[in-house]
């Protein structure tokens, strides 16, 4: 993605109009980018009180593995039921995460200047929603052992409201947008994946303006988490990517959307362009690992190549890379890799590209992490500038930076430039 001026776009250029999301610390995306260039952790850490109230057994706690802290997000109840035509027993009956997606759908239209209402006219502009969720964790550990709360309710009203299934039509039928409405499901890079499948969507006329993005919410919120050796997660609810210290992440709530057009039709239609997708592209490791949920830098190396030669650019051109970054033992060192490979055969030259993760700000946000991710990049284009890479202090001494085209953001920098766009690239695995 770059912020390339009008007279350099292409026929498959793709802008992002519009954008919201909720964060870790963050209820707008005004607080994020705050968050982010003042390099702002935003995991909370609960009582013993708080974590007996949310049903975690008294021994668990004393456990000395036990995480008593994750990013979280407020206030996920409130919701006005009645502006999306819900009533308070629909409402009441619904994850969270479909509710929350709601919200930040209509509010990502609104930033991209576009009310859902004019767009059931005849002729209008077809609107498509592209997005997914983690599993209903609200059905599972609240709804499930409250009965009392599902009086009055049939199962396949419950099954509407927290199925991952229905979060991508739900959004539709309730802005009323008639476009594509598919819901993506690949783990941790779902919304990234939607991104990739609603601009392949706008690309074939399949719709005109594409919602895209995930959510991701567990409830109860105030949890933590057993820590296990050789794991993903961190031993102290600490994620550090590319740091000496790195030992795992932590899992987060959020939720973003951007909404895309084609770059031709949104300048002239005088839309404002956040930033603009000239490339993306997908794949998958198949038995290229150790596991199967291992990393695999071919794998990695493929899509990373097959991006840019989407995008059409010299690896050269790109000054900052949004990484996956889970601070992971394996992960990281295989991920820089990876993009080393890649861009190592277009370029010898050595530290100029920057690297950063937003996984240390707020987590692994599962589902919504590789969105966060691109909003992130996105907001630091808007700005010029490259915010700071949380709990970095020493690098890696697995990576060998010295001789790759990265070095680990560690302060929030002016992103210079010489006159050319400013371009970046996002992973999500």
């Amino acid at each position: 993605m770059n912020n390339a001026a009008p007279d350099e776009t292409r026929l498959y250029d793709i802008a992002i109009i519009g954008m919201s999301g909720r964060f870790p610390g963050a209820n707008d995306l005004d607080e994020f980018w705050r968050n982010l260039v003042d390099g702002v952790e935003s995991v909370t850490f609960f009582s013993d009180a708080e974590l007996l109230a949310a049903g975690i057994p008294p021994t668990q706690l004393t456990h000395p593995a036990y995480v008593k802290g994750r990013p979280i997000l407020s206030d996920i109840e409130q919701f006005d039921a009645a502006f999306f035509g819900l009533s308070p027993r629909e409402a009441d009956t619904m994850d969270p995460q479909q509710r929350l997606f709601l919200q930040t759908a209509w509010h990502a239209l609104e930033n991209a200047g576009y009310a859902p209402a004019r767009y059931t006219e005849q002729a209008a502009p077809r609107i498509g929603v592209y997005a997914g969720a983690s599993i209903s964790t609200y059905l599972l550990n609240h709804l499930m052992k409250n009965q009392a709360q599902l009086e009055g309710t049939t199962p396949f009203q419950v099954l509407l409201g927290n199925d991952k299934d229905f979060l991508a039509t739900q959004t539709a039928y309730r802005l009323g947008l008639d476009g594509p409405a598919v819901a993506v499901q690949t783990a941790c890079s779902t919304s990234l994946v939607a991104v990739h499948l609603a601009c392949q969507a706008l690309l074939t006329h399949e719709c005109d303006i594409a919602l895209a993005g995930g959510v991701s919410v567990t409830v109860p919120q105030k949890v933590g988490y057993l820590y296990t050796p050789e794991g993903i997660a961190s031993p102290d609810g600490h994620c550090r990517p590319f740091d000496a210290q790195a030992q795992g992440t932590t899992g987060g709530d959020g939720v973003g959307v951007v909404v895309l057009k084609r770059l031709s039709e949104a300048l002239a239609d005088g839309d404002s362009v956040c930033a603009i997708i000239r490339g993306s592209a997908i794949n998958n490791d198949g038995q290229r690992k150790v596991g199967y949920t291992a990393p695999s830098q071919q794998g990695q190396a493929e899509v990373i190549a097959a991006a840019l030669a989407a995008a059409e650019v010299d690896p050269r051109t790109i000054s900052y890379v949004e990484a996956h970054g889970t601070g992971t033992a394996l992960g990281d060192p295989i991920e820089v890799a990876a993009l080393t490979q890649v861009f190592q055969e277009s370029t010898p030259d050595c530290g100029f590209c920057a690297l950063g993760a937003v996984k240390g700000n707020i987590g692994h946000l599962d589902a919504a992490a590789g969105i966060a991710g691109l909003i992130k990049t996105t907001l630091a284009l808007q700005h010029r500038q490259i915010p700071t890479n949380v709990n970095f202090s020493a690098p890696n001494p697995a990576i060998p930076f010295a001789g790759t085209p990265f070095y680990v953001s560690a302060q929030t920098q002016p992103w210079v430039s010489d006159g050319q766009p400013r371009r970046a690239g996002v992973s999500s695995f």
